[in-house]
């Protein structure tokens, strides 16, 4: 099974709707890892790490967004992670 890490930048309303804590919780459902962020600017940073097929799952999950959310984009981006994440967490 390919590994990949993804960068995913997440835009609309994302912040203060419990999108990190949805996230992480989808993430180690699929039994992925890596790191969830708010950013300065209003949107959500994730870096995934994990099997491809269920690094793209988690990604359709945030097309979704928890309840209160309204996702506007999903930016994408394949990276070489030097970094080997232990688990999903939250940054603050």
């Amino acid at each position: 099974m390919e590994q990949v890490t993804c960068k995913l930048l997440i835009a609309g309303r994302v912040q203060r709707v419990s999108f990190r804590a949805w996230t992480r919780d989808r993430a180690l459902e699929l039994g992925v890892r890596g790191t969830v962020r708010n950013l300065p600017d209003g949107t959500v940073e994730a870096i995934v790490q994990g099997p491809k097929d269920k690094v793209e799952q988690l990604v359709k999950f945030l097309w979704k967004g928890p309840l209160l959310a309204s996702v506007r984009s999903v930016q994408e981006q394949i990276v070489e992670q030097r970094v080997e994440y232990n688990d999903f967490r939250i940054e603050y």
